[in-house]
């Protein structure tokens, strides 16, 4: 590098004006070699390495045991339905999925994965919808209710979307080479986008994995779903799927092929059987003088009930695909057990040629952004191994009501299948959940990290109407009574966050807190009250509604800062055997009041709402009379999904974090316990149907605690916990 002596002192001149150098410098300085880069404000080469341990508050080993099972296998020794694989155990994952990806590379479970052959491909079909809001339509009979995105899906998209394109790239670009760190030497990548972002990301994605190992631009092309013209351009039907691989020893399986050709198709036309299929055997019965020719020529296999001719095994497909429609248009005849989930749900089928080109059985796929939970539902359909994760509580529960429902099916059809967990991110540093700048000098950092959670702080107290106290580390504030503690503002609750209270409250002699938070951590409740209730603490823990942040819902007393939900339960006991019988749940929510609502309404429109735990239909006629109509007649209403675990507490929570003074990775028991997931009821868009009584399970004498697990059709899970005796006094 050689500078003359007029570009030192305009360097100079930059730098005590503390301004940015011009691009021609930075090239100058650091002698980029690269010929073409992406540059948008804020761009670091720098990744996040953080190292959070994984918490698994779920397992589902296998589908429910229905009674309808137990009856058809009476008087039979064995069960020939499919059974559990054991080793590996797939993996669901709730939270940011930077930390996630970070943990993963950097933690205890990257052993584990390198075990069973390392991740070896990844699709992810990342938000690029400037639109995509993480908001929801859930159905209540026969309306639909618009669930507004949680406050931390409220500022993934503000991280997302914030600033535009530039806040997109910067964070897909540290989510992509954490994703390329973890994928395996001939692993493959799949990254799907549209119109909007396609461009900037096929330059990010050659800069992170290199030009040479671009492997295809796939051009899914779609029909058109209707709609009036467009005068001022083509209309945009197709999504742009980028395919890279990590090194140049990747391997293909199986490159999709397409339909016959038509004259192919008449030809034979007599001979496909239902299943679209010719053999050796029926075309030597049908057309013996072309089955001798070909036979004559070594080209007819000793087997023949091989396939000759499949409607389907056509010639080799280009890089674009038309042979696969998406979702919103497919007639129900394409795949009548494939439920619509999502707006941006992918067709199963699309994902099947994916992963059967770059993988073969036993191999692990994952999903980063996994929605739904498609790409995982094909790979466990197909055999393969999977890690999926997201950060909407609703898209982990929604994908594991979709797992089970393949479990069922596989099993079913007498295959086997994998179990898998729910996972959460355990202990969090403070600045990962206030959006410190993690470049800034450590003092700088400090001063912004107290700046941001006072602001935050006083901001929920003042909501709250809770006095501001001072001198407790754990309190911030106090209202009738009782202490109160706010919660972090982007993540949720954790078992930790609520034990270093429960210390605060002994050293204290406090006996009464209220934790007030956006979301809790899954399972977290009710053994942790139950803890801290053994030792004279009652926590009451409450919702922060978003509308903390509204300003005149707060002059109006329009705040309600709602509890959460309540479980009732009876256990059935028979015998030896036990079940549940679910007989109420409560909940408290509030989306928006039916006053806001009714002010905000034009004559003769109408909107759902959710207000102090009703869900109500607000109409406003031609002449503005406001009506009301509950849609929640029933508490069975809120439920979407219920579970038991018949012998809670057998199966304890155990970490693998380093040790502070040795740095190895030891085993560490959380004081909690995992779910394990034994029988299980749940609505589907086809069957709203929902049972209130579990099946018996057989068990040994003795006194058991049983854990119910409720989840609503928000996506939120409340715990019941309850003890009974089997096969003796209860």
């Amino acid at each position: 590098m050689t500078l003359n002596d007029n570009e030192k002192r305009d360097i100079i001149k930059y730098i005590e004006a503390g301004k940015p150098l011009p691009d021609k410098y930075r090239f100058l300085l650091f002698g980029d070699k690269r010929e073409v880069e992406l540059v948008w404000n804020g761009k670091t080469n720098e990744v996040c390495n953080i190292v959070l341990p994984f918490q698994v508050i779920e397992q589902v080993d296998e589908p429910r045991q229905t009674q309808a099972d137990k009856d058809d296998l009476a008087g039979s020794l064995f069960d020939f339905r499919g059974r559990q694989k054991s080793g590996w155990t797939n993996k669901l994952i709730w939270g940011d999925n930077k930390l996630i990806l970070s943990s993963l590379k950097n933690g205890p479970l990257r052993d584990e994965i390198e075990r069973n052959g390392g991740i070896k491909l990844i699709y992810i079909d990342p938000p690029f919808d400037v639109g995509a809001d993480f908001s929801i339509d859930i159905e209540i009979g026969d309306e639909t209710l618009h669930k507004e995105p949680g406050i931390l899906e409220e500022i993934a998209y503000r991280d997302t979307w914030g600033k535009g394109s530039d806040s997109f790239i910067s964070m897909i670009y540290e989510r992509l080479m954490l994703m390329r760190d973890l994928l395996v030497k001939d692993g493959s990548i799949f990254v799907h986008c549209d119109w909007r972002l396609s461009s900037h990301i096929r330059v990010v994605l050659d800069e992170i994995f290199g030009k040479e190992n671009f492997v295809n631009e796939i051009i899914w092309c779609y029909k058109d779903v209707g709609g009036g013209r467009n005068n001022n351009f083509y209309k945009r039907k197709h999504d742009t799927i980028f395919w890279y691989s990590k090194s140049q020893q990747f391997q293909t399986y199986k490159i999709g092929r397409g339909m016959l050709s038509e004259s192919t198709l008449s030809r034979f036309d007599s001979l496909f059987d239902d299943e679209g299929n010719i053999t050796y055997r029926r075309f030597k019965e049908k057309r013996p003088n072309e089955f001798e020719t070909r036979k004559k020529q070594g080209r007819v296999p000793d087997n023949l009930d091989d396939i000759f001719l499949s409607k389907t095994n056509g010639r080799q497909l280009e890089d674009y695909w038309t042979d696969i429609n998406p979702l919103r248009i497919r007639a129900d005849k394409d795949n009548p057990d494939e439920e619509h989930f999502y707006p941006t749900q992918k067709p199963e089928e699309l994902l099947v040629r994916i992963i059967e080109t770059i993988t073969k059985e036993n191999d692990t796929v994952a999903d980063f952004f996994c929605g739904s939970g498609t790409t995982l539902a094909v790979a466990e359909k197909l055999g393969r191994k999977w890690i999926g994760s997201d950060l909407g509580k609703f898209a982990i529960h929604t994908a594991r009501k979709r797992m089970i429902q393949v479990q069922r099916q596989i099993k079913e059809e007498g295959r086997d299948f994998r179990a898998f967990e729910v996972l959460n991110l355990g202990k969090y540093e403070r600045q990962h959940y206030i959006g410190i700048n993690e470049n800034l000098r450590e003092e700088e950092k400090q001063r912004q990290i107290e700046e941001r959670e006072k602001n935050f702080t006083e901001l929920i107290l003042h909501a709250y109407k809770a006095q501001i106290v001072e001198g407790f580390p754990a309190f911030h504030g106090k209202k009738a009574g009782r202490l109160v503690t706010v919660g972090p503002i982007n993540l949720p609750v954790t078992r930790l966050f609520v034990e270093e209270i429960i210390l605060e409250c002994r050293k204290k002699n406090v006996t009464r807190v209220d934790i007030l938070a956006f979301e809790f951590e899954m399972g977290l409740f009710p053994n942790i009250l139950d803890e801290a209730k053994n030792k004279g603490i009652d926590i009451s823990p409450k919702y922060i509604p978003r509308e903390v942040f509204d300003r005149r819902a707060i002059e109006k007393n329009q705040v309600v800062f709602h509890d959460v939900s309540y479980i009732e339960i009876k256990p059935l006991v028979k015998a030896n055997s036990i079940a549940v019988e679910l007989t109420d749940f409560s909940v408290y929510y509030t989306q928006e009041t039916i006053d806001s609502v009714a002010e905000g309404l034009k004559n003769g429109k109408n909107k759902i709402t959710v207000d102090n735990g009703q869900i109500v239909k607000v109409s406003k006629d031609k002449n503005g009379i406001i009506e009301r109509e509950i849609l929640t007649k029933k508490w069975t209403d809120w439920i979407d999904y219920w579970s038991v675990d018949f012998n809670f507490e057998s199966k304890r929570e155990i970490i693998r974090v380093p040790n502070e003074e040795t740095g190895e990775i030891e085993e560490r028991w959380t004081g909690d316990y995992i779910f394990e997931n034994e029988w299980q009821s749940f609505r589907t868009k086809k069957d709203r149907s929902l049972e209130l009584i579990s099946t018996f399970h057989e068990c040994s004498p003795g006194r058991y605690k049983i854990a119910v697990k409720v989840v609503d059709i928000f996506g939120n899970d409340t715990m019941r916990i309850a003890e009974v005796t089997v096969g003796g006094k209860k």
